[in-house]
């Protein structure tokens, strides 16, 4: 039973029983990382062909190849297949040689990908850390609801970029369609091209950067003036990834 103490015109509950509290080392060696976080070596190199597979096999044997230590993963021949290199919880390069269809790379946390070709709706829909590089451009809902990391797309992307964006950074080298940032609860977009109608319509919190021009801002959308600090963070971050503002920072 519980004991209850007065402490004048309050109350203390004395508890008894297993504790709840969970303790912890948070030292180096411990790397804080996932319980089930696979050791994977970034020079051990592998590639998968996926030509005639589904896109279940090809996700299976990139878990498989994780846990016997390979740390670069290249998949061949992807074929625009729907949900691949999705759920990866680790620390891994994957590289895509060729185009992804819907749901590519989802709940991601760790990894960083990068994509030779195009992806379809909703890639890196829920990445929570890491980085995904598209070469080319991408569908609607790019980086729906995204937590951290980065998400970049050099070329063009659809509708609704960033639809209920929670974190990290969306960056789009070309142009983006309506309804980009609906929702957004938190995070940075970049867009160096254009912006379509209702630009950051219902927005909560977040910024979006546009070096085009806006057709129009949704509702809640506030325009702004950029400050210096955060141009140089603009300019880092598009180094980083090989980007240049086309009417500059």
């Amino acid at each position: 039973m519980a004991e209850l103490t007065s402490t004048g015109s309050m109350h203390a509950e004395k508890l008894t029983g297993r504790t709840q509290q969970i303790f912890f080392s948070a030292v180096e060696s411990d790397r804080l990382a996932s319980p089930h976080a696979i050791d994977v070596d970034f020079d051990k190199l592998v590639d998968i062909d996926a030509e005639g597979r589904s896109a279940r096999e090809v996700n299976q044997e990139i878990a498989a190849r994780m846990r016997e230590g390979y740390g670069t993963i290249t998949v061949m021949n992807p074929g625009a297949k729907h949900s691949l290199g999705v759920g990866i919880l680790n620390r891994l390069r994957l590289i895509f040689k060729g185009s992804l269809g819907y749901f590519g790379c989802g709940l991601s946390d760790g990894p960083n990908i990068q994509i030779s070709g195009r992806v379809g709706w909703s890639c890196a829909e829920n990445m929570m850390s890491g980085t995904i590089v598209i070469q080319k451009n991408a569908g609607s809902t790019f980086g729906a609801a995204i937590r951290g990391g980065d998400l970049v797309c050099k070329g063009d992307v659809g509708s609704r970029t960033g639809i209920d964006m929670k974190g990290g950074t969306i960056i789009v080298g070309g142009r983006t369609g309506a309804f980009s940032g609906f929702m957004m609860q938190r995070g940075r977009m970049i867009v160096l091209g254009d912006a379509g109608p209702n630009l950051g319509d219902s927005m909560y919190d977040g910024i979006i950067y546009v070096g085009g021009k806006i057709a129009g801002l949704g509702v809640d959308a506030v325009d702004a003036e950029m400050t210096e600090l955060e141009c140089n963070w603009i300019k880092r971050k598009l180094d980083q990834y090989g980007l240049e503002a086309p009417n500059g920072v």
